[in-house]
């Protein structure tokens, strides 16, 4: 049975990674590394939960053995638009985190999981098709930071066998936490607005094309690679993943199909815009295919049907 800890599991994805490890694993083998508020609903009766600051190593140890811990999930970063007004934090957080993280699992003989993302990649990187292996050079901190931490996890796992897996997420659209300063939060944000019967302003010009992923989706490929046959991984830092691309226009046009009166104006945001030029439009994630069976199941269509209904109940619309 493994025994987990989340870092960061308050966040976009720990909030819900830590629910679903949970009802795999069992309550009592997740334990939750939180830091910050806001924590979800009956976040500290679920099972266990452990303050650690992911900049102090020894918070990390002492819990690792505490637990006795066999598998870190490292979530803690400061996303891409956030890290670019504040660069240093990003940095610090970025790769300060995931050197503490590897550095207690080359000790205690965990396993680690760090995503990677979209913004590993920069504007000389094919943008259409994006392949597995190719010229990664971000322009933006947030970038910089997964680039180092592929690298850097590649190299604990050649010279000490740290089992270091990840992936490399696109934008990630969820219904049960609030953007937190991303690119593609806008593919979020756009879906309250339309529930809650106000107009969106989108900060991306038209033809922005994005890779983007359903929550649901996301959680399945951070738990099946960790759950992957180890002999089959020809690659470990980090996974092409992928189950969508749009652009704005595109998620508009499927959510009008439900809400018609919807509006959506433009305002482009210059940073966010810079960003996301830089990033591609549609990555080639067929090594993950190949090599652990990745396979997302949400596509714009079905993913703008479930987050409505969610949303329609969360904020009590219809």
């Amino acid at each position: 049975m493994k025994k987990i800890l989340i870092i960061g599991s308050t966040g976009q994805i720990g909030s819900e990674l830590s629910v679903r490890l949970r009802s795999i694993y069992g309550d009592s083998n997740v334990i939750c590394g939180y830091y910050t508020p806001p924590y979800p609903d009956g976040f500290f009766e679920a099972g266990p939960a452990v303050e650690i600051n992911a900049l102090h190593i020894e918070q990390i140890a002492d819990t690792v053995k505490q637990y006795k811990i066999d598998t870190i999930y490292n979530l803690v970063a400061i996303l891409s638009a956030t890290a670019e007004k504040y660069p240093k934090l990003g940095w610090d957080v970025g790769i300060g985190s995931l050197m503490n993280c590897l550095d207690v699992a080359r000790e205690c003989g965990c396993a680690v999981f760090t995503p990677s993302s979209i913004g590993a990649f920069g504007p000389n990187t094919p943008q259409d098709h994006t392949p597995q292996d190719t010229i990664q050079r971000p322009s933006t901190v947030y970038g910089i930071t997964k680039v180092l931490g592929e690298l850097v996890s590649d190299y604990y796992f050649d010279r000490w066998q740290v089992d270091t897996r990840s992936v490399r997420f696109p934008g990630i659209i969820s219904s049960m936490t609030l953007p937190g300063g991303g690119t593609t939060d806008y593919a979020v944000e756009i879906f309250y607005k339309a529930v809650a019967g106000e107009s969106f302003v989108c900060p991306l010009k038209a033809g922005t094309f994005m890779d983007m992923m359903y929550m649901p989706d996301a959680l399945d490929a951070a738990i099946d690679i960790m759950e992957a046959d180890p002999k089959r991984l020809i690659h470990r830092n980090s996974f092409n993943v992928t189950s969508m691309s749009f652009d704005p226009e595109m998620i508009y046009a499927q959510i009008k199909k439900y809400y018609p009166e919807f509006q959506m104006i433009y305002d482009v945001d210059p940073l966010k815009q810079s960003i996301a030029d830089s990033w591609p439009n549609c990555l080639d994630d067929s090594c993950a295919r190949n090599e652990w069976g990745w396979k997302p199941h949400f596509n714009l269509e079905r993913t703008t049907a479930d987050m409505i209904k969610r949303l329609q109940n969360k904020l009590g619309k219809k």
